[in-house]
């Protein structure tokens, strides 16, 4: 018997899904799986009767109605923000709530051509027949405009500009146009596009002023406070566990506490009482990342110890987060060992083994 490693959100969350449909009053937009009041409940978490719809993002809630009310109109969602912001989970669970259906993605790269947004063909069926509507074969933003379903673009300023504003059209005129065939395709009511871009990317700015006005662009924050990072990181990382088959009695939380508090000492560039000065790293140390130490951690701990997470079981994951260009990196982790972990009495466990 096959497990599934990781389940696309509308199969891991279906009961959820389907309970929220089933005691949803208010008055949904064409082709919408639930109404938008529904769809926030679904990510920001609610109570329906004896059941208890867990938080699955953790952001701002005035984010998520804008990203939801965006999507409700004629206008795309941009999900702007550093590596490790959640862009790609937020999208998702959009996604998934709205058209009960996450998989219709296009993940861009450098290599991305435009039939990737568009069509492409069936080359065999294309010699044999010639040009026809079954020798077609759609992309996802195709597939999603005729079923009238959301689509998803990850890393958009990853593609070459050329192929960008391949969107333009997409997106103002709700079309793609088939010049082969002498026609084209309309997009069907419930149709929209969420991209998403990081900006630590050099091409963030190569985005043509013409497709920026297609989006609207929502900015993702790191997490504001240090309890609000620490809950997402311990939720997150005992998440990902479950599916990990990890023992769920490992204690996480002192471990996910010094991981947060050495991330944003390092992004901040100070420590946390604001008395030393620390020199910042190139990697980003998003929560993202604090989630990956952790769950390595617990499976150090599973596999190699006696199954308690220790300073010694995230510390070769410490190393490699931070420790991204080796030039200049190393410099400033060594530091910060030196200056700040070496010195605190409560972790010199981390230190021993660093």
């Amino acid at each position: 018997m096959f497990t599934i490693i990781r389940q696309h959100a509308e199969q891991q969350f279906q009961h959820e899904l389907q309970l929220l449909a089933a005691h949803d009053q208010y008055e949904r937009p064409l082709n919408w799986q639930l109404s938008p009041r529904a769809v926030l409940a679904f990510i920001s978490g609610t109570q329906i009767g004896d059941t208890l719809i867990e938080a699955k993002y953790f952001g701002a809630r005035h984010l998520i109605e804008t990203c939801i009310a965006t999507l409700a109109s004629d206008r795309a969602l941009l999900l702007l923000g550093i590596p490790g912001t959640a862009k790609t989970w937020l999208s998702e669970l959009l996604a998934a709530a709205i058209s009960g259906d996450s998989t219709r993605l296009v993940q861009g790269t450098s290599g991305t051509v435009e039939e990737a947004l568009k069509y492409g063909w069936n080359y065999a069926r294309l010699l044999t027949e010639g040009p026809t509507e079954q020798a077609i074969v759609p992309s996802p933003i195709m597939t999603a405009m005729r079923d009238g379903s959301i689509a998803r673009v990850e890393e958009l300023t990853r593609m070459a500009s050329d192929v960008q504003d391949t969107l333009i059209s997409i997106l103002s005129e709700k079309t793609i146009a088939i010049p082969e065939l002498g026609h084209e395709l309309q997009a069907i009511s419930g149709f929209n596009l969420i991209a998403t871009a990081n900006n630590r990317d050099k091409g963030i700015n190569d985005l043509s002023s013409a497709l920026k006005r297609r989006f609207n662009t929502v900015i993702l924050p790191v997490p504001e406070t240090f309890e609000e990072e620490v809950h997402i990181v311990e939720t997150r990382a005992r998440a990902v566990a479950q599916t990990l088959h990890l023992p769920p009695e490992i204690a996480i939380k002192d471990e996910v506490q010094r991981v947060v508090q050495i991330f944003r000492e390092l992004r901040s560039g100070r420590t946390t009482d604001s008395k030393t000065s620390i020199k910042q790293p190139t990697a980003t140390l998003s929560p993202a990342e604090a989630i990956s130490v952790i769950t390595h951690g617990m499976s150090m701990a599973t596999w190699f110890g006696d199954g308690q997470l220790s300073a010694a079981h995230i510390a070769n994951s410490l190393n490699g987060t931070i420790v991204k260009e080796p030039s200049s990196d190393s410099q400033v982790w060594s530091e910060y060992i030196e200056t700040v972990i070496k010195r605190r009495p409560q972790w010199q466990d981390l230190a021993d083994v660093l």
